[in-house]
């Protein structure tokens, strides 16, 4: 800042010295100042499932996170070092603390922090945040009937508003739906898209409230683009929601051949062993009154050597400027 009015005084009485109308100068002196105006404050929202990230084992998950993995996770999030950090498979409240001392110690400090239980009794949603909370609506009762029975959203919702300056809130929605995983009791793709459904109800309730809310819907929605049920998340018409689609920061910007796809840039988030395969399941979609706010170059899916130590999932970051456009 110093430079810069340096450099304003200096060139103010160069352009004195030249034969310039008065609205020229202005013209001029404001083109220095632009970049300084328009810039806002910015803030960093991610999502990333930690992969079973607990403290001792359950009855249907025996293994706790080995030292190894729980570095290599926080070395993931300080790469990205976000303001907002959305965490699913996360065990207890205690291994959420655990995960807050520790990035605390490592320089990231995450005062306020939410911890959803649902249904599954091992693994849940939390939120670590270095703004306030200012409200907190955890959806760990959800359940639906299919074919005559009733079921509950294993993992619920994470439902929080998150205050970031005096003049910029947002709602963040956080889901971690029905993996792929046959059950006996009903048809696993059929469970998912009921319980992206019931997510898809928060959404509309927030935004016929507020068609310009600033809403952030994320999570682990273990399906493609392309499916049903996260076709049920984005929704159709004015309230249709915005994938930020993170990508990799390897250099990849040309477009695709075929202009009905996307950018052929790599934005796998998962990686299955039984298939051998890599896929996008993680998201993060924006309400259109958030994405006004988008920086989309600041938007990608971390790429970092060995990132398997620490889940089988890569986050995904975006960021915004903390301003209402």
């Amino acid at each position: 800042m110093q430079e810069l009015c340096f450099d304003l005084i200096s060139r103010t009485a160069y352009y004195r010295t030249m034969n310039l109308t008065r609205q020229l100068r202005l013209m001029a002196i404001f083109a220095l100042l632009s970049p300084v105006l328009v810039r806002a404050e910015t803030f960093r929202i991610a999502e990333y499932n930690v992969e079973n990230y607990l403290d001792q084992p359950t009855e249907t998950r025996r293994f706790v996170k080995s030292d190894a993995a729980k570095a290599k996770i926080r070395e993931s999030i300080r790469a990205m070092k976000p303001d907002v950090l959305a965490l699913e498979e996360m065990g207890s409240t205690n291994a959420l603390l655990e995960l807050r001392a520790s990035l605390k110690t490592e320089g990231l400090d995450f005062p306020y922090w939410e911890h959803v239980s649902g249904f599954d009794t091992s693994i849940h949603l939390a939120v670590l945040s270095r703004f306030p909370i200012i409200a907190r609506r955890p959806r760990t009762n959800e359940n639906f009937l299919l074919d005559g029975r009733r079921f509950s959203v294993s993992r619920g919702f994470l439902d929080v508003d998150i205050q970031v300056n005096t003049n910029y809130s947002f709602t963040l929605l956080g889901a971690h739906l029905k993996s792929k995983r046959p059950v006996p009791e009903g048809d696993e793709a059929e469970l998912r898209l009921q319980e992206a459904r019931l997510l898809r109800e928060k959404v509309d309730a927030i935004l016929k409230a507020n068609a310009n809310a600033n809403l952030v819907v994320l999570g682990d929605f273990n399906n493609t683009k392309d499916s049903p049920s996260t076709k049920a998340i984005v929704g159709t018409g004015k309230f249709k929601l915005v994938d930020t689609r993170p990508a990799e920061r390897n250099g990849d910007d040309a477009p695709n051949h075929n202009p009905r796809f996307s950018p052929m840039n790599v934005t796998w988030t998962y990686y299955y062993g039984v298939e051998d395969s890599y896929s996008r399941i993680d998201y993060i979609l924006l309400s259109s009154g958030m994405a006004r706010e988008w920086v989309k170059s600041e938007t990608y899916v971390l790429a970092l050597p060995n990132w398997g130590m620490g889940s089988d999932h890569r986050p995904i970051v975006a960021a915004f400027e903390a301003t209402d456009r």
